[in-house]
């Protein structure tokens, strides 16, 4: 197959402003310069006349660009502003929600090299990078809208991204409720006329803005139209930041959908054969609690500045403190928390009962016991969400409960956890130190989605 393309949305206002800095051609005109198009009457008013989509494309695709002015960046992040954004390929006007909705149709290894500069420190290896490359491929072409070939599919229940959870917003995609128990996960946002959009919820894509470095661009072209595959579907490929020594399965943090490769494992590997040691079953409480509360030998279990810096940003690195972690809340800062993040009024929090938990350990069930009120939550994020004034960092944790009164109202509670993130698929972290320890991509690839294949997709 010829490598695809994708439609990416960049911005979604009333009016657009832009500059073709080469010639394009639309509806047969030739065009350059500074443009402006406005939302009229549920049309796109342009020079004058109204059209129902415009599509810019260049005349020498090698060389083209154009400038999309005044960008919403960092979309209900705290860190969210507008900076204008340069763009190669194509640029595709349609209307949408009562605004414009700007879309850059781009090559998908010119969208991988903009998205592996954006999200990968620039100190990052070249095999930790080439790794990175096939996960955003492998990611991106599984949900692209109509990819399919004989040899071929999308993963089973994962729909193409813009059909999947349509006109739905950041709230939790999925939920299953009974009187006492409330289970909540949450995908990534999808999109109904566009693939994906230029933000953090679905990958960092800032076109040709910022520079990318040639280790980026050797990293793309060595692992060019490279893909993860198993059963003959391209790998839903998640990762996280520090899995904490064990991986997760998809359906403790997800819909209920078992994914080979996303299986239960230690993150080491030993002797001659490169085996990986056995694990415990950490879906067991009394091993759970041995696990979380040691620090068993793993490829994340690292505190190296300089191999954390290859996937932290700087605020990340102000702590290390990723395989284990340890938090405290006073009574009343965790009832109020509580109460805060979830919307329910539990009263003084009793306890805190760990019900299920999945391959890593990580908690994708948990009672919260209130003078007022039960109830289980779920999955793994949610628990951390409600948790954490943010998010907690993982939802493997072991809680001791300190200062209980006669009552048997706790004063303290000391959380003490193990990871970053859900654990499953390639953990950063993991993948890093790999890379530092000599290990090649398609090693680190295969260590973290149990099974799989590397496929060339197209050349």
């Amino acid at each position: 197959m010829k490598e695809p393309k994708v439609e990416v949305g960049i911005l979604f206002e009333p009016q657009i402003e832009f500059i073709l800095l080469t010639p394009y051609h639309v509806s047969g005109k030739e065009v350059n310069g500074k443009q402006t198009v406005s939302y009229d009457e549920g049309k796109i008013l342009w020079n004058g006349r109204q059209y129902d989509e415009l599509v810019f494309e260049p005349l020498q695709e090698s060389v083209a660009s154009f400038e999309l002015l005044d960008v919403t960046i960092g979309i209900n992040f705290h860190w969210e502003r507008k900076e204008d954004q340069r763009f190669q390929g194509s640029l595709k006007i349609i209307v949408e929600n009562g605004k414009l909705t700007g879309i850059n149709v781009i090559r998908v290894e010119d969208y991988l090299t903009s998205v592996i500069s954006s999200e990968m420190s620039a100190t990052a290896s070249l095999e930790l990078l080439k790794a990175h490359a096939v996960i955003s491929r492998s990611w991106l072409l599984a949900n692209l809208s109509g990819l399919q070939t004989d040899k071929l599919q999308l993963p089973v229940g994962n729909d193409t991204m813009r059909n999947k959870n349509a006109n739905q917003d950041n709230a939790a995609n999925c939920q299953l409720s009974t009187a006492d128990c409330q289970l909540k996960w949450y995908e990534r946002d999808s999109h109904t006329h566009f693939d994906v959009c230029a933000d953090d919820h679905c990958q960092r894509y800032q076109g040709i803005t910022r520079a990318s470095t040639d280790i980026v661009r050797q990293a793309i072209a060595a692992t060019r139209g490279q893909v993860l595959i198993s059963e003959g579907r391209i790998c839903d490929a998640r990762f996280s930041k520090c899995c904490g020594g064990a991986f997760e399965e998809f359906q403790y943090c997800w819909e209920d959908i078992k994914y080979p490769y996303l299986a239960k494992q230690r993150d080491y590997l030993t002797g001659n054969e490169k085996t990986a040691p056995e694990l415990p079953d950490l879906t067991q409480e009394s091993e759970a609690d041995r696990w979380i509360r040691t620090s068993p030998e793993a490829f994340c279990n690292i505190t190296d500045k300089k191999i954390l810096s290859q996937v932290l940003n700087n605020y990340d690195q102000e702590t290390t403190d990723f395989y284990r972690w340890k938090v405290e809340y006073t009574q009343d800062e965790l009832s109020a928390l509580i109460l805060k993040r979830s919307g329910i009024d539990y009263g003084q929090i009793i306890d805190l009962v760990p019900v299920a938990r999945g391959t890593s350990g990580r908690l994708w069930k948990l009672k919260i016991v209130g003078t007022k009120k039960t109830l289980t939550i779920g999955k793994e994020l949610e628990i951390r969400r409600t948790l954490s004034p943010s998010h907690l960092y993982s939802s493997a944790f072991v809680v001791d409960r300190a200062e209980v009164s006669e009552a048997g109202i706790p004063g303290r509670f000391i959380l003490t956890g193990a990871g970053w993130g859900h654990g499953a698929g390639l953990c950063q972290i993991g993948a890093a130190v790999m890379g530092e320890q000599g290990y090649k991509y398609d090693e680190i690839l295969l260590h973290y989605y149990i099974g799989a294949s590397i496929d060339q997709l197209y050349d």
